[in-house]
């Protein structure tokens, strides 16, 4: 199995391509962490598809958080911690 980050992906799509075609598995790496096999199509068992258990309008809404986030001060906190 290849790894291989999100920018050398993204720089040799086509490249990487002919190695899965050719059955290949490759782990895609965000900073050294796995985030996404590609895998062959067809290497594993097809989807499928079921039909829904219950109605979208029962589920509700989800909770709302009880005070401000400070949503960039947090993102930049989580990038200085890697």
């Amino acid at each position: 199995m290849d790894r291989v980050g999100i920018a050398d992906l993204k720089a040799h799509l086509s490249q990487y391509l002919r190695k899965v075609r050719g059955g290949r598995t490759l782990t895609v790496l965000d900073w050294d962490t796995p985030v996404a096999q590609i895998i062959p199509y067809g290497a594993h068992a097809p989807l499928e598809v079921r039909s829904a258990t219950r109605k979208a309008s029962g589920l509700g809404l989800p909770l709302s958080c009880p005070a401000p986030t400070a949503s960039v001060s947090m993102l930049l906190q989580d990038r200085a911690s890697r």
